[in-house]
């Protein structure tokens, strides 16, 4: 494939899904799944494929070019071919995928949604968000919402006719959600309330993509207490509908503003004013005050969607930075540098460059098992019948979604400065996409809630949930991964290593923990972030040993362009236990320092 194409590697998302997870077996056992082979998973994530390189990669980089246009009063309009390509995705049934098939929805498993949603984002980032927000807009209505309204609506945003959005910040509160002043004041219809406020930075709040669209929003009604506990959650529809779902009149929610932004211009960034030029209405989902625990349904599904963000992002970094390395050539080999007759190389000859290209490449590949990985628990915690494994699973995907967000959006963006790295000075033109990946992949670690909260987030809840249970029953699963692998020899050193930095994470648990107990409430929450990539540090080197055990045991019937796939799994684990899995006891020893420097009151004030 030449630079600039889209290009994926689907041999690796196979191999994650079959030869590692073995999806088929996995979920063999639940009714919705038992009639699905691998050979229809690959059906469906073969059409995807397609529908990316034939309609959603060619608009991409003309999206970011022309970015979303505001018409000053009100209405958003998308770039040219972003209509057209989300009739596609529609008729096709990617706008409910992995949704209920009670409403309209594919019920295709979460794991196949999560590597659908990495080619998407990989082809076309803006585009994938109209679509991934309006799925868990639409899974929320289908928990939470009222019996009699349900059904239509759901129906309705799972086949694409209608969007979703989710609006819970506002001006002066920003990640602060419990300062939220936006009113919803009870009105002559039963269940339906007044609204009037303001909201910004709201993905997808207008376009021409669909008829309607409904935006789920947080508001305070009379008498709500402070914070976050007095918040409550109503479906605002753009437009008001029948019992039909026939559109009628407009209601009093309108744009004031699109954002001009440095990356993702195809997705229209906006502000919304509520009840502002004329009455705005909403119906209330659930009871009052439960807005958070109801919004928190979707804001957790798009922390896993956002985590699949920065997957994308630097996969598709990783394999332009390998197409490019393949056909550039520039320099003589080093060993051969003081000859001034050396015929040149193209650059993926170069050590310095390979370790670039095997730093994105062990990230990418580790970071992707991560992702399915939690899919498919996700799949199983839904369906599995035994309370005491549901609890288990429930409680490991809590556990790891912060960890996905916040880690995987991190080192994706950084691989994305890595690949443009390859390119030396052409990355940092428009001649290759190298350099919108860049921009595009930065925001994935400021919204659904910055990294610092997701941080806060794993130290402060998941990491005290259950007396530490929840981490706990993950230490119990890689020491299993290790004890599995512990047969082959060839793994030896780098089992070695991790024991080494799963002690270390612990000890730096422990730590923390009794700075907690302590009442050192600052001094703990100046490590949350630290800790956090302590973590992420190892749960991508347990993933590295996993696939290089599965290569181990695959290898010896390999045949063909399969061996070399399977050696670089072995390759790659060997490389992250000794280049890449050292950075976490280093954290490790900087969290159980001690340090509080900046937190004296001298400085910043």
């Amino acid at each position: 494939m030449s630079v600039n194409s889209f290009i994926t590697d689907l041999r690796d998302i196979r191999f994650v899904l079959h030869e590692q997870l073995g999806i088929s077996e996995a979920l063999s056992n639940i009714e919705q799944y038992e009639d699905f082979d691998r050979e229809f998973f690959d059906s469906v994530i073969d059409a995807a494929h397609d529908i990316c390189g034939e309609v959603l990669w060619p608009i991409n980089a003309p999206g970011d070019q022309e970015g979303c246009h505001f018409d000053g009063e009100g209405t958003v309009t998308t770039p040219a071919g972003f209509k057209e390509a989300y009739n596609i995705c529609s008729e096709n049934g990617y706008c409910g995928l992995s949704s209920d098939e009670d409403y309209g929805g594919m019920g295709m498993p979460h794991v196949i949604g999560c590597a659908v949603s990495e080619l998407f984002t990989s082809a076309n980032p803006s585009f994938s968000m109209y679509v991934g927000l309006s799925h868990a807009a639409a899974n929320l209505l289908a928990e939470f919402f009222r019996e009699d309204l349900r059904s239509l609506m759901c129906t309705k945003m799972f086949s694409g006719e209608w969007c979703g959005t989710m609006c819970l910040t506002e001006p002066g509160a920003g990640t602060s959600v419990g300062d939220n002043r936006t009113k919803a004041v009870p009105s002559d219809k039963p269940g339906v309330y007044r609204l009037t406020g303001e909201k910004i930075f709201i993905s997808g709040g207008d376009h021409d993509l669909t008829e309607n669209i409904i935006h789920l929003v947080l508001a305070r009604t009379p008498g709500a207490p402070n914070g976050t506990r007095g918040l409550s959650i109503f479906a605002v529809p753009k437009f008001f509908f029948d019992e039909d779902g026939r559109i009628g009149e407009r209601n009093g929610i309108f744009v004031t503003g699109i954002e001009e932004k440095m990356g993702i211009h195809a997705s229209s960034t906006c502000s919304l004013a509520l009840g502002a030029n004329q009455a705005c209405e909403g119906f209330l989902i659930g009871e009052e005050f439960q807005g958070m625990r109801i919004m928190f349904h979707m804001m957790n599904q798009a922390r896993l969607e956002v985590g699949i963000q920065g997957l994308a992002g630097a996969s598709v970094a990783y394999n332009q930075a390998l197409a490019y390395a393949k056909d550039r050539i520039q320099g003589s080999p080093v060993e051969a540098k003081m000859d001034p007759d050396a015929a040149p190389v193209t650059i993926n000859q170069h050590p310095d460059v390979r370790r670039m290209l095997m730093w994105q490449k062990v990230h990418v590949e580790t970071m992707r098992s991560f992702i399915f990985t939690v899919g498919l628990q996700i799949d199983q915690m839904e369906h599995i019948e035994d309370p005491v494994q549901r609890r288990e699973l429930k409680g490991q995907v809590e556990l790891m979604t912060p960890i996905i967000k916040s880690y995987c959006t991190d080192r994706g963006y950084e691989s994305t400065v890595i690949g443009l790295q390859c390119f030396g000075g052409y990355g940092y033109t428009g001649e290759y996409c190298v350099e919108q990946v860049v921009r595009d992949t930065k925001i994935a670690s400021i919204y659904e809630g910055t990294n610092g909260v997701q941080a806060m987030d794993l130290l402060g809840r998941k990491m005290a949930k259950a007396q530490g249970a929840l981490f706990m029953t993950w230490m119990n699963s890689i020491n299993a991964d290790i004890e599995r692998a512990r047969v082959h020899e060839e793994l030896a050193g780098d089992i070695a290593a991790i024991e080494k930095a799963r002690d270390s994470l612990g000890a730096s648990a422990m730590h923390l923990g009794g700075l907690g107990m302590q009442g050192e409430v600052r001094g703990a929450m100046l490590h949350a972030s630290p800790f956090l990539d302590q973590f992420g540090n190892v749960v991508l080197a347990q993933q590295a040993l996993i696939q290089a055990r599965i290569a181990l045991e695959n290898l010896p019937d390999a045949s063909g362009g399969d061996v070399a796939h399977l050696k670089g799994k072995i390759l790659g684990c060997h490389f992250y236990c000794a280049h890449i899995l050292p950075h976490s006891m280093a954290l490790g020893k900087s969290i159980r320092g001690g340090d509080t420097s900046c937190l004296d009151e001298v400085l910043f004030s």
